[in-house]
């Protein structure tokens, strides 16, 4: 799954306004984190209802990456608005602080990004009324409001809490219920599964700029309860979807679901990585690593809630 990608430009070599810039700010290597719950409330609506509603599930996964398009470019603009980039700061490099791309035109992309989700929600709310209005709302206002508002998210311990609720339950289960009208008890678990892993991703990155983030106002779970804390909270979200395992066995009575725990070597060398990263660039390798993670766990489960289905 996670195979060679072509070698991104240099970035001096970046032209403003290109497809490279672009990249920069939408950072499609985060798209997992969108695309992962859907096909996996979608392979739990197959095995409740045994066929799957090909319309919905694309519409579904187009909304889902739209929103974490929208998530990134909001992130991207409104870390340059706030003057929050500096020199100490060692993440992966912003469009609109490089002058690659300018303020207005990610604003742009951003509106015509909602102006899309909303298209794309209009034959779900037709369908399935207000349920599928209210989890649209919500995912839109918790995407423009992550870095936007007079009160970011991004400046609040709650980073983590967000991802959890809309790129794991949220996620999973509006996957299933907009292809079968309903929620099952092993979709809100899945989605509890799928939402950690995600959260965890977060984790690292406020764990790499814990420094940076204090001293621009940044007030994430990192920030105020220190190294240890946040390192800690990295191991609950990274190995506690496993724990899940035995409870999705149970209630689907297949075996199959076993299947996601070949991840488990993998979570357990994150989780022993984390304290021992160096301080700088090498934090971006392991947030690229616990996305691939997410992306392993999902297909693994996907694959046995698949089987399980069709035996």
């Amino acid at each position: 799954m996670d195979s060679p990608a072509p070698a991104p430009a240099p970035i001096a070599a970046i032209r403003p306004g290109s497809l490279d810039a672009w990249r920069i700010a939408s950072r499609p290597r985060t798209w997992w984190i969108a695309t992962v719950p859907v096909f996996v409330g979608t392979s739990f609506a197959f095995l409740q209802s045994g066929a799957v509603d090909v319309l919905f599930a694309t519409l579904a996964l187009a909304g889902s990456v739209l929103l974490q398009i929208i998530a990134n470019l909001q992130n991207d603009v409104g870390y340059s608005a706030r003057g929050a980039d500096s020199t100490r700061r060692v993440g992966f490099p912003r469009a609109t602080s490089n002058g690659w791309l300018t303020p207005r035109e990610v604003r742009i992309a951003i509106a015509l990004a909602v102006a899309l989700v909303v298209l794309i929600g209009l034959p779900m709310v037709a369908r399935w009324g207000l349920p599928a209005l209210a989890m649209g709302v919500a995912s839109v206002l918790a995407a423009l409001g992550y870095m936007g508002g007079p009160r970011p998210i991004a400046y609040t311990p709650f980073g983590e809490l967000t991802v959890f609720v809309f790129f794991g339950l949220v996620a999973v289960a509006g996957s299933g219920y907009v292809q079968i009208g309903t929620v099952t008890a092993p979709m809100w678990l899945a989605g509890a599964a799928i939402g950690s892993l995600a959260a965890a991703v977060l984790v690292v990155n406020n764990h790499r700029d814990i420094a940076h983030d204090a001293a621009t106002g940044r007030r994430t779970f990192a920030v105020l309860a220190g190294t240890r804390a946040s390192g800690a909270l990295f191991a609950v979200l990274t190995l506690w979807p496993f724990a899940t395992v035995p409870f999705l066995v149970w209630m689907t009575g297949s075996a199959w679901l076993w299947l996601p725990l070949l991840a488990l070597p993998s979570a357990a060398v994150l989780v022993r990585a984390l304290p021992a990263t160096p301080p700088g660039l090498a934090f971006n390798g392991l947030m690229l690593r616990t996305v691939m993670l997410e992306a392993l766990f999902g297909a693994l489960l996907t694959v046995g809630t698949l089987l399980a289905a069709w035996t």
